[in-house]
């Protein structure tokens, strides 16, 4: 019997398909109120693409992500930010097949209802 393998083909993910996975993931974190807008400087400086506080960066098979995020005021920020970078690495890795690299938290503010 002879085996006959065939290419599949390719897939290609938009950015904005990463940024949409790191956004729902972080907001899906109790603790999370919502995302801030990603610094001017930074978003100018770096020329990734980002929106809606997440600036992505993919370099080969690795996926760089800085998240800028405004907390609820009665949570521990360190145990918030740990369980968005843990939630946002499994959802690249699971999602898309990707690396994730460096996830970095930006707390830009707190939230007093």
């Amino acid at each position: 019997m002879t085996e006959t393998t065939q290419t599949q083909g390719r897939t290609t993910i938009a950015p904005e398909v990463l940024v949409s996975i790191a956004k729902l993931s972080a907001m899906s974190v109790p603790g999370v109120f919502h995302m801030a807008p990603v610094p001017t400087q930074v978003s100018t400086l770096l020329k990734p693409r980002g929106t809606d506080g997440v600036n992505i960066s993919v370099t080969g098979n690795l996926v760089t992500v800085d998240l800028y995020l405004i907390l609820n005021n009665d949570v521990n920020v360190r145990e918030v930010s740990k369980s968005v970078q843990s939630r946002v690495a499994r959802a690249i890795r699971e999602m898309v097949g990707l690396e994730p690299g460096t996830i970095t938290i930006h707390v830009e503010d707190i939230h007093y209802s």
